[in-house]
């Protein structure tokens, strides 16, 4: 039960303001709607890692396929590193009659799901890796305007339970896209996955409950200002930095913990149908996601406490790291996933919570939660590289697991130095 207004308030576009603090809670209907929207986009952006990407990039060249893979990968979330804070600084300035935010989920996702039929439908790896680039630059647009929706229009007393369901919605998305691109291999998986995300969003698109920016309000333009804005000077900004710093470590934990799952299965363990593993792994990090996500945001709220919760979250995905690079074996796998379901289920209800608190200015939350996002993104970017160079020379995937773990547990230190949230 989402812990929201007995009945959900009727906010039309004009009447929201687009810098002000939000304060009326939001309603059931609003909540199913957003986290809808967000089981949409990460069909789209994290779908396909699992699965379509793997195999795609095996067909291609099996005996190049962790390289060719690694490449994709990275070129993909290094894309997305730039085009977050970039789609989300130029929503900050749009003064569409439809929103701020709306306009760059619609187009971003329309782009997307047709960048996602291209990748499918290729057999080379350039084109393979200016598709999944363009996948990427273009479904950042909706990733980085949904995020400022939370501080636009969430009362901080509710985003942990916003966040909640968040991190719930996330984790289904995934979970989605696998069964998809179980089911439907190749480019019929990669169009299901386009179909699919774009009918969720539907919803959330069609209310069009985003803040207006009136043109008098807009900020004046300029190349240099504009560039200059997304430097958030850790000194004047601490506890920004600190959770920027801890966003990242505990993304790059998770990313060297998944990136070559497939992989792991097929080559390491030599499971005859991988594909089926991961979807099984998925269904039982999924049950731990739930157990922990909704519960442990609206505890959070009720508290009013965030990192006592993602310092606990490092810890159980730490220990997820070491039970498998302790016995890297299938029956290991199993209660594994279960563990790093927990603790990732935990970091992402109450982290998301914790860094709208942290943001340096109302006005440019779009900005700033792209800032924020990168963090997110740029481990995508360096896990799989990281991950090649463990697997094949540095102690194989028993070593690859034990990194996950460490990293998470360093990111769960550093969460004590964030001073301005409990």
């Amino acid at each position: 039960m989402v812990p929201a207004a007995d009945r959900e308030p009727v906010m039309t576009a004009p009447t929201l303001s687009a810098t002000a603090e939000p304060t009326t809670p939001v309603g059931r209907g609003w909540m199913w709607r957003f986290n809808l929207a967000w089981v949409g986009i990460m069909i789209g952006l994290f779908g396909p890692i699992q699965i379509l990407l793997p195999n795609q990039a095996e067909n291609i060249d099996p005996a190049n396929k962790e390289f060719i893979l690694a490449l994709v990968t990275a070129l993909g979330a290094l894309c997305s590193t730039v085009a977050n804070p970039l789609w989300g600084a130029l929503s900050d300035r749009t003064t569409s009659r439809f929103g701020r935010r709306m306009p760059w989920i619609v187009v971003g996702a329309v782009v997307g799901a047709m960048a996602l039929v291209g990748v499918g439908a290729t057999s080379s790896v350039l084109l393979m890796a200016l598709g999944w680039c363009v996948v990427q630059t273009a479904l950042n647009a909706p990733w980085a305007a949904l995020t400022a929706v939370v501080p636009d229009q969430v009362p901080a007393p509710q985003r942990g339970s916003a966040a909640g369901w968040l991190g719930l919605a996330q984790m289904l998305g995934a979970f989605i896209a696998i069964g998809v691109a179980t089911v439907l291999p190749g480019v019929a998986g990669y169009a299901a996955c386009a179909v699919v995300m774009l009918l969720v969003l539907v919803p959330f698109v069609r209310r069009r409950q985003d803040s207006v920016l009136p043109k008098s309000q807009q900020p004046s333009w300029s190349w240099g200002g504009f560039v200059r804005g997304f430097w958030i000077n850790p000194r004047d900004y601490p506890d920004f930095g600190w959770a920027w710093l801890t966003r990242f470590l505990f993304n790059l934990s998770n990313a060297a913990a998944l990136v070559y799952l497939l992989y792991f299965l097929r080559d390491e363990l030599n499971r005859d149908n991988a594909e089926t593993g991961v979807l099984i792994l998925g269904a039982v990090n999924a049950v731990g996601v739930v157990l922990a996500v909704v519960v442990s945001g609206v505890w959070s709220d009720r508290l009013g406490r965030r990192k006592v919760f993602v310092t606990a979250s490092g810890v159980i995905m730490a220990a997820a790291g070491v039970m498998l690079a302790v016995s890297p074996t299938w029956a290991m796998a199993i209660p594994t996933a279960f563990v790093l379901g927990i603790g990732f289920g935990v970091y992402t209800s109450v982290d998301f919570a914790l860094i709208t608190e942290v943001l340096p200015a109302a006005a440019a939350r779009g900005k700033d939660m792209g800032v924020l996002n990168i963090a997110s993104s740029l481990p995508q970017v360096l896990a799989p590289a990281i991950a090649a160079v463990v697997v094949t020379h540095v102690g194989g995937y028993p070593m690859l697991f034990l990194i996950s773990g460490i990293v998470s547990a360093v990111g769960a230190v550093l969460v004590r130095f964030i001073k301005s949230v409990d």
